[in-house]
């Protein structure tokens, strides 16, 4: 599959065929697996990277597909699949980080990232510095003997801060750190950080990669010899993932780069509509010129994803009044769905952080947050404006 475009590889990178020649690829539902004999059974469990099936919380075909998948588009070696977005977050953490260690991560995080850096990574003796992602140049000040890691989301969630990959690259480089990036909001349609020289790229697949909000997933992909210790670390903690979520988010794949296409075309438009609204103060969508970080946006981003956020002049009453006037868009904590998403971040992903973090990181009290989907784009459009009317 080498020679096939992007697009092509989501649809075609299948398991093997089986003996019944099926077209679409079907669904392993076991739980382990059997052998021909005794020999084969002990030579399995002898080696831990022998190329062979043994129980599905170390491997399953329908899981492998959709890791060889994600890592084609992601430009990867390999890749392990997870239970969760957060799984694939806190495995990544605890396989690469030990007691003494020191992680650097951008303060414009999801609010459980948040909550692992700053409450549960010190009770085992690894410590965190935040930089500011609007400031990347204060980065290597930062960086001690100690330092293993830096970690970024970018798009960040829900501020939308964009950060130079290619620059933290070098950085890391520099200083032989790893360098981890959550590409859950651009996905692998929009973005590839390996191509900019991340070590580590992962997803909450539970997100665009999936689409329709339905199942749970994460997936970290990478060089080979890094994704070796993260596969030991699943395969013996337990946080894989199901054949079942696995089938469906390799089958969601399939339609990757033209749903970004349709969410991008959608969020750009509503964007540039609400940019002069009276009830609104800022808007904010990566690729919009006024956004912060539009000329790295436009470097390492095809498009600007399906994300859009605005500020209400109203705050916090203002952002409630608004929800609450929403007809068609729903209120739910996920994004990536292709039903269009409006949530407050202030009082729900990121209500644990303080309303110091909050507004460090560019949350604030009348931050609303859209996952544009796939509905006409003019009847995602109205549903804002009417509600922006009663705000």
């Amino acid at each position: 599959m080498a020679k096939h475009k992007p697009e092509t590889k989501a649809i075609r990178i299948q398991t093997t065929k089986t003996a019944q020649k099926e077209h679409s690829t079907p669904l392993f539902l076991t739980s382990s697996f059997t052998y021909d004999s005794a020999e084969d059974m002990a030579a399995a469990f002898a080696d831990d990277s022998l190329d062979v099936n043994i129980y599905s919380r170390f491997s399953n075909p329908s899981v492998d597909e959709f890791i060889n998948k994600i890592a084609a588009l992601e430009g990867a070696e390999d890749g392990v699949a997870t239970g969760t977005g957060m799984a694939a977050v806190f495995a990544t953490f605890m396989t690469f980080l030990s007691k003494g260690d020191h992680i650097i991560s951008a303060s414009a995080v999801f609010g459980s990232t948040h909550t692992i850096l700053t409450k549960y990574l010190p009770k085992w003796g690894i410590e965190y510095s935040y930089f500011d992602m609007d400031k990347p140049e204060g980065i290597e000040a930062l960086v001690r003997p100690t330092t293993r890691m830096l970690y970024v989301e970018t798009p960040s969630n829900p501020g939308l801060n964009i950060i130079d990959i290619d620059f933290v690259s070098g950085l890391c480089k520099k200083h032989n750190i790893l360098l981890v990036v959550d590409n859950c909001f651009a996905t692998p349609a929009v973005q590839q950080p390996i191509q900019y020289g991340a070590d580590l790229v992962l997803h909450s697949a539970t997100k665009f990669i999936d689409g329709q909000g339905r199942v749970l997933g994460g997936v970290i992909v990478g060089r080979k010899e890094l994704i070796n210790p993260l596969y030991l670390f699943i395969r013996n903690a337990g946080p894989s993932m199901s054949p079942f979520n696995a089938w469906v988010l390799s089958k969601s794949l399939e339609t990757l780069f033209i749903r970004m296409e349709r969410h991008a075309t959608s969020a750009m438009y509503i964007a540039q509509q609400l940019e002069e609204h009276d009830a609104i103060s800022s808007v904010k969508y990566p690729f919009l010129a006024t956004h912060p970080q539009y000329g790295i946006a436009k470097k390492q981003m095809t498009n600007g994803g399906g994300i859009v956020t605005f500020e209400l002049k109203g705050g916090i009453d203002s952002g409630r009044k608004f929800l609450n006037a929403l007809q068609m868009i729903s209120m739910t904590n996920n994004l990536g769905d292709s039903r269009s998403i409006a949530s407050h971040p202030a009082s729900t992903t990121h209500s644990k952080l303080t309303e110091e973090e909050r507004r460090a990181v560019g949350i604030t009290p009348g931050l609303i947050r859209i996952s544009v989907g796939l509905e006409n784009v003019q009847d995602i459009l109205d549903d804002i404006l009417q509600a922006l009317a009663k705000s």
